[in-house]
């Protein structure tokens, strides 16, 4: 059973129909819409400030999600994928972004929606990517413009994708 622990009188909230995995840590003052997963050793530490997340949002396997007390909150849209090992420290990530692996994305840094942010990029804080832009390397760059049709296709197909893993681990609990 995932971790949820209250601190500083905060409480996290999940959505209806989301997934936790047996490990996850979700702490504080963190707020989930529905249908959201959140896989194997992530932490999601709202315990000096405000972690946000849409619906159908997927945190993937050993993201830690964190924030500066009193001067950074996180906000994830709404069908985000955040990859495997990433770090988000007081960011907001629009809606249909894809944050893939191993990235980090540092405080006050603002993802646009339907963003590709290529594996192993670190978004400095401060850095405003614009909606449908790839951006990689470290410091990550923009790299090129990604068609909007295209990437709504991807991103939200990838969303639906952990949506459907996560049913599979609620099938294994039924059949016991």
């Amino acid at each position: 059973m995932a971790i949820i622990k209250s601190v500083r009188g905060f409480t996290p909230k999940m959505g209806e129909g989301c997934f936790l995995a047996d490990n996850a840590a979700i702490i504080g003052d963190v707020t989930m819409g529905n249908e959201c997963s959140i896989w194997f050793g992530t932490v999601l530490r709202g315990d000096v400030n405000t972690i946000t997340i849409g619906n159908r949002t997927n945190i993937q396997d050993g993201s830690v999600l964190h924030t500066l007390y009193q001067k950074s909150t996180i906000e994830i849209g709404n069908d985000v994928s955040v990859g495997h090992n990433v770090t988000i420290h007081g960011a907001k990530i629009h809606d249909m972004a894809l944050i893939g692996m191993g990235s980090v994305i540092l405080d006050n840094a603002e993802i646009g929606e339907g963003a590709i942010i290529a594996a192993g990029s670190v978004v400095l804080g401060g850095t405003k990517v614009g909606a449908h832009e790839l951006w990689a390397g470290s410091p990550a760059k923009f790299k090129k413009m990604v068609d909007p049709a295209q990437a709504k296709e991807i991103n939200v197909k990838i969303a639906k994708n952990y949506l459907m893993y996560s049913t599979w681990y609620e099938d294994e609990k039924a059949e016991k």
